[in-house]
């Protein structure tokens, strides 16, 4: 009894194991008030075959004011690196995403940081393959203007000029207040 029992448990216990560290390595949840602490993290789940997922910034309900970051479990063999770029200058985001896009990395996603001494940073994820140098192929545009109708005029020029829209937040900036602060890219 003892000897063939334990086989049998045994063999379910093998079979049960992969299937458990499988779903356990699905999803990783990322949560900071840190830029750095959070593309250190990142970059870390990447290594264990996770890629970017989804994020939101906001105030949760034990941590604060925090940014989330779900990391999926990642599609084929590829391994990816992440870079944040974090500020409260529009001028400065659109000159650190190109030169990004310049090194490898392509926009994947962006949310509002709220820094410590009470400012609002937008916040662009970017991604690459582990390795990859040189340009993306990607040119980007970024726009921010607290009024919309001005944005709609804005996006309807881009988009003439081959522009696609990749992503928005309501960003808070040095010197404009709340904005608008919109993300486009087309290819080279």
């Amino acid at each position: 009894m003892p000897t063939s029992l334990l086989r049998v448990l045994a063999a379910a216990a093998i079979l049960v194991t992969p299937v458990a560290a499988s779903a356990q390595t699905a999803f990783k949840v990322l949560a900071t008030n840190r830029t750095a602490t959070m593309e250190k993290e990142m970059n870390q789940a990447a290594e264990m075959g996770l890629r970017f997922g989804s994020v939101m910034g906001g105030e949760t309900a034990v941590g604060g004011k925090e940014v989330v970051v779900v990391m999926k479990k990642a599609e084929g063999t590829a391994a990816f690196q992440y870079r944040l770029l974090a500020t409260s200058k529009t001028s400065t985001m659109k000159r650190e995403l190109q030169d990004a896009a310049d090194a490898g990395y392509v926009y994947v996603g962006q949310t509002v940081f709220e820094t410590l001494f009470g400012g609002k940073e937008v916040v662009c994820i970017l991604e690459r393959e582990q390795g990859k140098r040189g340009d993306s192929g990607w040119e980007y545009e970024l726009l921010a203007t607290s009024r919309t109708s001005t944005m709609e005029k804005e996006l309807q020029g881009l988009a003439g000029r081959g522009y696609e829209l990749v992503g928005l937040t309501l960003g808070q900036t040095a010197m404009g207040g709340a904005e608008l602060v919109t993300i486009l890219r087309r290819k080279r």
